[in-house]
């Protein structure tokens, strides 16, 4: 319902290589880590975004989105879904193409306004799932 086949391929092969990963940190154990991973080794530049700014797998972090001093083409969201409504408006202010919110982050309203502003939007799934099946 979220994340029509059409919309999954172009944001992972049409909309830019530049994901700015918000809830990445350096902790290993947690799901963004091993998706950033997944992303990296299918060419996406993968900058971290969480409070803490550090650097994850080579990328210098971030503290939030407008922290980024280049273009975004899309925002991976890996905050509960109260939090993920925010993101994305975030995401579309500093003119990004797409968001995607993680397996279990959904917020209706959000994927609602998010494309009412013009972006390609998933919600409840992974891109390091979807990716390998590109082919």
């Amino acid at each position: 319902m979220y994340g029509d086949p059409a919309t999954i391929r172009r944001i992972l092969t049409e909309l830019g290589d530049t994901w700015a990963v918000v809830g990445l940190s350096a902790n290993q154990s947690r799901a963004a880590y091993g998706v950033a991973d997944v992303l990296q080794r299918f060419g996406k530049r993968v900058v971290p975004v969480h409070p803490k700014a550090e650097t994850v797998q080579g990328e210098r972090g971030y503290a939030s989105l407008a922290d980024i001093p280049f273009d975004v083409d899309v925002v991976d969201v890996f905050v509960n879904s109260e939090l993920a409504g925010g993101v994305a408006d975030e995401a579309a202010a500093i003119g990004a193409k797409a968001v995607w919110f993680q397996l279990g982050v959904i917020d209706g309203a959000a994927y609602e306004r998010t494309r009412a502003a013009g972006l390609d939007m998933v919600m409840d799934r992974c891109p390091a799932i979807e990716i390998p099946r590109l082919g």
